[in-house]
């Protein structure tokens, strides 16, 4: 026969068991009902950036370092790279997106096609 003391470290052996079994399908229920995940933010994130500092640099005449105050509050983690002879930008969230945004004359920024 078993102890009091020993019922209830399997009650709550049982219960740590339990715990994860119900918490992970929770919480992809909640990330995949609470809207877009981080891969579709992140691309969103560069898309907004390549095209306002494309325009602020080409258009606009600014420099490059002064194009981020456009930017809206969060996007800390976009990078920027200018490439000045084809004037290019390229926004890039390291390991989730990138996208590229080139000036044409007449046009003003457009947005390079991508695979998503």
């Amino acid at each position: 026969m078993s102890s009091p003391v020993e019922t209830k470290r399997r009650g709550w052996r049982g219960l740590w068991l339990a715990v994860p079994v119900v918490a992970v399908p929770a919480l992809g229920w909640v990330a995949a009902t609470r809207g877009p995940g981080l891969a579709e933010q992140a691309q969103a994130g560069t898309d907004f950036g390549a095209r306002i500092a494309c325009s602020c640099h080409f258009v606009e005449g600014r420099p490059i370092g002064d194009c981020r105050a456009d930017f809206e509050p969060g996007m800390t983690m976009v990078r920027l790279s200018v490439e000045e002879e084809t004037q290019a930008v390229t926004a890039s969230v390291p390991m989730l997106a990138s996208t590229r945004a080139t000036y044409r004359e007449g046009w003003g920024c457009l947005l390079e096609p991508w695979d998503g």
